[in-house]
């Protein structure tokens, strides 16, 4: 009789929800918005930077006033050139209290418009379950937006307005950009009260990796302070040009001065994918797996050195069709060995769909290794 790995210690009702494993890299599993975590009064250390709706303000003409070499700073040039392209959005949603009565929330959070049409990038987490999407342009109009397609895994998503002649934002190169080049972030603090606002730092590291939710991503660290209402505003080197889009912070005690950006050119992929299709195509397994700290989430102690445990196999899936069983470890992928939910994630994201990997697996005490074809993630129903 097979051994036992994993020992239910308490009864929890969430493994039923547990999510068919697929590689990827997720920036947003960060839970639900600001206002619900503020709501629920929980601390939280990667904190999404989306913050309750304030009243509007329209900015201020700029001075015409000629300034000198010495006061025309690149901070000054690219409030002047990128932040007419730096919107806010308002996201309506319909809640639940805690007797089951619905209301509506309403947050904001920032975009950049890449395409003169109409075309917005923002984060994921600004638009989550919106009812109603209102975007405050620079010029102090709002529009309705159109969700053209979001990607959970890496925080970005698509709006669209009907409008024309926008100002737009020029997208820059990621991969070219230095650590200590100066880093010049434009969003919404605090809501539309402050929109438009500049703060100035430096790019402090570059992939920059952090684990979210069991998914590891790479992002830019900059000390420009970013802001509850700055998610999905720009991030901009001195040359005018937008290199990332400012997603989290850390909100700790004695920390200061860490705030994250997707970089752009992890963005322009995804952006290209959610504008032909509305969604990102990955390959997954299918299989939903625990390391030790995602079991004990779970109620469950698991009692494994090395690899991690498949808890479920979806049958009709890339690893039901390569019997996968429940109970399996699995030791390392294409030879390189996966000991967290993260690593496994990371390693199937590496990959391409229709790609070939050789799992190596731990069934009954006896190594074996499994050829699987990996496939398109299934996409929810609702997309």
């Amino acid at each position: 009789m097979k051994s036992k790995k994993i020992t239910k210690i308490i009864c929890a009702a969430a493994v039923a929800a547990a999510l068919t494993f697929s590689g990827c890299s997720d920036l947003t599993g960060m839970g639900g918005s600001d206002e619900d975590k503020s709501a629920a009064g929980e601390k939280t250390v990667a904190q999404t930077s989306h913050t309750e709706a304030a009243p509007k303000t329209i900015n201020q003409p700029e001075s015409n006033a000629k300034l000198s070499d010495a006061r025309n700073t690149p901070a000054v040039r690219v409030a002047r050139t990128v932040g007419p392209a730096v919107v806010g959005i308002t996201n309506k949603a319909i809640a639940r209290d805690f007797f089951d009565r619905t209301f509506e929330t309403e947050g904001v959070g920032s975009g950049v418009i890449f395409k003169e049409d109409g075309y917005i990038i923002t984060n994921n987490h600004v638009i989550a379950g919106a009812k109603e999407i209102i975007v405050s342009l620079s010029d102090g109009n709002t529009v309705n937006g159109t969700l053209i397609g979001t990607d959970e895994m890496t925080d970005i998503a698509v709006v669209k307005v009907d409008a024309k002649d926008l100002p737009v934002a020029e997208l820059g190169d990621s991969d070219e950009v230095v650590v200590g080049e100066p880093a010049i972030a434009i969003g919404n603090p605090m809501g539309l009260e402050f929109q438009g606002s500049v703060t100035v730092g430096v790019i402090s590291a570059l992939n920059r990796t952090l684990d979210l939710n069991d998914r590891r991503v790479k992002l830019f660290q900059t000390d420009a302070p970013i802001s509850p209402g700055n998610s999905g505003g720009a991030l901009v080197n001195a040359d005018g040009e937008v290199i990332g889009i400012n997603s989290i912070k850390l909100a700790t005690n004695g920390v200061e001065g860490m705030g994250f950006a997707i970089p752009i050119n992890t963005v322009k992929t995804i952006v290209n994918e959610l504008m032909d299709k509305g969604y990102v195509a990955r390959p997954y397994l299918g299989v939903t797996i625990f390391d030790k700290p995602t079991a004990a989430r779970y109620g469950y102690q698991l009692s494994i050195d090395k690899g991690v445990y498949v808890f479920q196999v979806a049958i009709d899936s890339p690893a039901g069709r390569a019997n996968f069983q429940r109970g399996d470890i699995i030791l390392n992928i294409d030879g390189k060995e996966v000991n967290s939910v993260a690593d496994v994630r990371n390693e199937v994201a590496a990959h391409k769909v229709g790609d070939k990997v050789k799992v190596l697996l731990d069934r009954d005490g006896k190594q074996e290794t499994i050829e699987v074809t990996l496939e398109e993630m299934p996409q929810p129903s609702n997309q």
